[in-house]
């Protein structure tokens, strides 16, 4: 709805991925602090509005890809973890913007493929 798209571009405006990335490095041995984070990178990043695209791409500003890429390969990664994980990288990479493709691409560079073909 309007509303939750609001909340979520407010957040971004407000620097939210970003420090939800630099929660991310702060706490690289936390599987809770790594699901959390993903979890919330998914949500702001998840939708089909005008601005989700744009979200995706301030995702991926904000290094959020490799920092999702060290969570799943680091030894403390949990299922659940995992499993945030790869959503937050479904709904960041995912799109219908131009710069979908390359999104995916960043996700190729930073070594997601041997993760996910571990899984």
């Amino acid at each position: 709805d309007a509303q939750r798209d609001a909340r979520k571009q407010a957040a971004v405006s407000a620097g939210a991925l970003r420090w939800i990335v630099v929660a991310m490095r702060a706490h690289p041995g936390s599987a809770a602090v790594q699901e959390w984070a993903c979890r919330a990178l998914a949500h702001i990043t998840h939708g089909t509005d005008a601005q989700a695209d744009l979200r995706r791409q301030v995702a991926v500003a904000a290094e959020a890809l490799p920092q999702i890429v060290a969570a799943m390969g680091a030894p403390s990664a949990t299922a659940a973890m995992q499993e945030q994980a790869c959503w937050a990288l479904y709904t960041i990479t995912f799109g219908t913007d131009a710069q979908r493709y390359a999104r995916k691409q960043a996700a190729v560079n930073v070594g997601v493929l041997p993760l996910l073909e571990a899984l």
